[in-house]
């Protein structure tokens, strides 16, 4: 049964995806300004099936709840958030990383929250990996078998994508998404810009299957360096930080790139950031 506290965590989720969609400028990504380097999918698109996923994301958060089976009950509640996605999207894939991310964080957060521990970023980890973890594990080594892009991406290259991620327990958004969103929000950035500067820590350090499918290993290795030169030069608290990080948006959409990797990431960071002390 859905509670009333599965609807916040729902729209919690939802949120984040509405501010990871909002955040400007993002290299090769969609936003209110632009579609980045798709051709198939715009603002409108994407906040509409965003909005498609708040009661799939309820319903995980009430399975997460019950501590239910990953293989049994959370793998047929995504798959119908999915079914939910394409519906609302007209069979466009726009948010298929971040219902299995997002997913699986909320329905940590709603398992943490029968307990009496408090909702830190380690707590929910540790509560993630002890009742998940081993499937988790297992649905990472099961999909070198399918044919999706990231299958083909795991299968030509080793990067993980989505399926590693969640088998570690996101070390990408406790470790590093978190902290640089955290740092940036100290440093006195607005919401937007501490975003931006999150999404390039994650460029800089992820090699984001999004990336390696569009253009290869070439491709990953300039998206980590000019994420990386570009937080070398003071990030989003240097002067000019806008200019050039639209400047890079721009070259990404000259090259076809999107990192919707990196981008799935930066809404859990969000979802994370917005309900944990």
């Amino acid at each position: 049964m859905i509670t009333p506290r599965d609807r916040i965590l729902a729209q919690a989720a939802l949120s984040a995806l509405i501010r990871e969609l909002e955040a400007y400028p993002k290299p090769g990504l969609v936003s209110r300004i632009d579609t980045g380097a798709h051709t198939d999918m715009d603002y409108d698109l994407m906040s509409c099936s965003a909005r498609a996923l708040l009661e799939p994301f309820a319903k995980i958060a009430a399975a997460g709840r019950q501590a239910s089976s990953f293989e049994k009950t959370l793998i047929p509640l995504g798959r119908a958030a999915e079914k939910e996605m394409l519906l609302a999207s007209g069979g466009i894939n726009t948010h298929r990383g971040a219902i299995f991310s997002l997913g699986m964080i909320i329905a940590a957060m709603a398992l943490t929250e029968t307990t009496s521990r408090a909702m830190t970023p380690s707590t929910l980890r540790s509560v993630l990996l002890e009742t998940w973890g081993d499937p988790l594990q297992f649905h990472a080594l099961a999909g070198a078998y399918e044919l999706s892009h990231g299958a083909i991406v795991r299968k030509t290259s080793g990067v993980g994508g989505a399926r590693a991620e969640a088998a570690k327990g996101f070390p990408s958004i406790f470790e590093i998404g978190l902290p640089s969103y955290r740092e940036a929000l100290a440093s006195g950035l607005d919401s937007n810009a501490c975003s931006v500067q999150t999404l390039f820590c994650l460029m800089a350090a992820v090699d984001d299957s999004n990336i390696v499918y569009r253009g290869g290993r070439v491709a990953a290795n300039f998206v980590r360096q000019s994420s990386g030169d570009f937080l070398a030069a003071g990030g989003c608290l240097s002067d000019g930080w806008f200019n050039r990080a639209e400047k890079l948006h721009r070259f990404f959409i000259r090259q076809n790139l999107s990192p919707g990797g990196s981008a799935d990431l930066l809404s859990g960071t969000l979802l994370v950031v917005s309900c944990c002390t």
